[in-house]
């Protein structure tokens, strides 16, 4: 049985009747994913029933716990023998829908993979309503230099993980890999870099990621890179991240005031379906 406390069945039910928003988040719409490597990501957010909101309603987790709902989490690959410790691999799936207010707070926070379904092209958008839509509409408000710094403090993390330093599984795999790396992180974490400063430069993310910078991103990822040039790229995009997020012209935060009523309305018109 999959214990995992997001993926209890009550949660399943709630998460499905108030999505307003899902959509591909993964490699496939970055367009960096691997011919037959990837799995696929799938991010969104519902709205909660009035009891979840203004009492104290909560869900059953599959230990039989009752929790407050934050979020629904379905995995393919617990269903294998090893369940939760098996971790996703090519064909598999992988959906996270958070509830409207947390993810409201983490895109706010500048989360690069929350903020993707703002932007993601509508052929990835799986499910969406009329507050999707209107949340899709006004991406702008979510666009912030706190959002560049936390696109660059992802890059950093993905760094480590390139060079080997995050964790003994990293290491391993950058010892083992062709071009003395992890090809994988590396991608990542030039990519962040990438998208970081189209959103402070432009206050917008372009999925997949366009032109060169696309082509450049494969061939990282098919580790015909030199490490040397890998880590030339990664610290330019660093610097110019870092001067970007001072000098960017847009807000210091995202638009609080407007996802606070978005998200007031919104709640009281499915309350009143």
């Amino acid at each position: 049985m999959i214990r995992h406390p997001h993926a209890g069945e009550e949660a399943r039910r709630l998460a499905e009747a108030g999505t307003v928003l899902l959509t591909q988040v993964g490699s496939g719409v970055h367009g960096t994913a691997g011919e037959g490597q990837d799995d696929r990501d799938e991010l969104g957010l519902c709205l909660e029933p009035a009891e979840f909101v203004t009492g104290l309603a909560r869900v059953r987790t599959p230990g039989g716990r009752e929790i407050p709902f934050e979020q629904y989490e379905l995995h393919t690959a617990w269903a294998r023998p090893r369940g939760l410790a098996e971790r996703s691999g090519p064909g598999d799936l992988d959906v996270v829908v958070y509830s409207a207010r947390k993810w409201a707070r983490l895109a706010l926070a500048g989360n690069p993979t929350v903020l993707l379904p703002l932007w993601v092209p509508d052929e990835e958008v799986v499910r969406v309503t009329d507050a999707g839509r209107e949340l899709r509409e006004n991406a702008s408000r979510f666009a912030s230099r706190a959002a560049g710094r936390r696109f660059l403090g992802y890059l950093r993390s993905q760094r480590a993980a390139f060079l080997g330093e995050r964790g003994r599984r990293a290491a391993v795999r950058a010892r083992r890999s062709g071009p003395g790396y992890d090809p994988k992180p590396a991608m990542h974490a030039l990519r962040l870099g990438v998208q970081g400063l189209e959103l402070l430069l432009t206050g917008r993310v372009t999925l997949p990621v366009p032109g060169p910078d696309l082509d450049a991103l494969r061939s990282v990822r098919r580790g015909e890179w030199a490490r040397a040039d890998v880590e030339a790229w990664l610290a330019d995009l660093e610097a110019d991240l870092a001067a970007a997020a001072a000098a960017s012209p847009l807000p210091e935060s995202g638009d609080r005031a407007w996802v606070d009523d978005w998200l007031t309305r919104s709640h009281r018109a499915f309350w009143a379906r």
